[in-house]
């Protein structure tokens, strides 16, 4: 959620973003889809009967909260994403982590789970040929993400609207050919490949220099900065009492988050304070189609399909 927010607000703030931030932001967008999918991928084969595959992808799951923590200092719910860029720079010890994980750890234990799954003939009565959804249908029902991909619809805001650096990266879109359980769950496992593909890119590639915007009416000075310049501690303490003002305007933004498009519709009518926030979440307009995708199946495939949509209900609950 907080990166369409902050985009939305940049791009009403019309704010420049360093370089630096930028990677940062792909890196850690790309390391959070690889922790979703893991929850995602390991619930799913547990609802279907298996549970070995399901502990090994919590491991890499734990790596990856692990390196958020590293970073911001919280394992979840971070903030560390920020108008103007990002809270802080990472330690390169971090980065070097994340590479030397991305050769190793992450690749050996995903692709051994993977090996107990993808062709297990138990796995696949339980997902082929159920909940099987068309292009036509798919959007028709307002699919996005691993959801409309699944039904062969190679759609993905990262490449027909990128942002930050996401136009510089090379890497596939997986999509399916039948539009059932098996090629959506296909499809989230091709994706954390891909998300190592482009964070791997993103290191190799990635700039010195500042992470967050010197507009310091959006960014908070440093602490050094503040204790010689009565400037920027007036700008540190407007900031941090009034917040920033917003141009008046509104702005739609979209993200391709790990579940789907999340979006971000936003009206300011120029205060500290949005004047309506309108929050697009991936899985409501999925959630809306079980009784389309439940038609013709047994009570069990329910645990398929739902598994297969990566639902959260929380986002759901109006």
């Amino acid at each position: 959620m907080e990166h369409s927010y902050v985009l939305a607000i940049e791009k009403l703030l019309n704010v420049e973003v360093p370089e630096r931030a930028q990677y940062l932001r792909v890196l850690f967008a790309e390391l959070t889809r690889i922790c979703n999918h893991m929850l995602n991928l390991g619930s799913h084969v547990m609802d279907v009967g298996a549970m070995t595959p399901n502990l090994w992808m919590f491991e890499i799951r734990e790596d990856c909260l692990n390196f958020f923590e590293r970073a911001s200092g919280a394992r979840m719910h971070a903030a560390w994403f920020r108008p103007g860029g990002v809270h802080q720079d990472v330690p390169e010890k971090l980065l070097v982590d994340i590479g030397q994980w991305l050769d190793t750890r992450l690749p050996e234990l995903f692709e051994d789970a993977m090996s107990l799954v993808v062709d297990n003939r138990i796995f696949k009565q339980r997902n082929v040929d159920i909940a099987t959804v068309s292009k036509e249908d798919a959007v028709k029902w307002g699919f996005s993400g691993p959801m409309i991909r699944g039904s062969g619809i190679a759609w993905d805001i990262r490449k027909a609207q990128p942002y930050d650096v996401y136009d510089r990266m090379e890497f596939d879109v997986p999509v399916g050919t039948s539009g059932d359980c098996y090629d959506r769950f296909m499809v989230r496992v091709e994706e954390v490949r891909q998300s190592a593909r482009i964070m791997k890119q993103c290191l190799r590639d990635m700039p010195s220099g500042p992470v967050a915007s010197t507009d310091r009416k959006v960014s908070p000075p440093k602490r050094a900065e503040m204790k010689a310049s009565m400037e920027a501690l007036i700008h540190h303490f407007k900031l941090y009492t009034e917040g920033f003002h917003v141009p008046a305007g509104e702005v739609y933004v979209a993200t391709e988050s790990p579940k789907g498009e999340f979006g971000v519709y936003l009206v300011s009518d120029g205060s500290n304070k949005p004047y309506r926030c309108k929050i697009r979440p991936t899985a409501f307009s999925h959630l809306q189609a079980m009784d389309f995708m439940c038609k013709g199946h047994m009570l069990p495939d329910v645990t398929a399909i739902i598994g297969a949509i990566d639902v959260v209900f929380g986002e759901c609950d109006r």
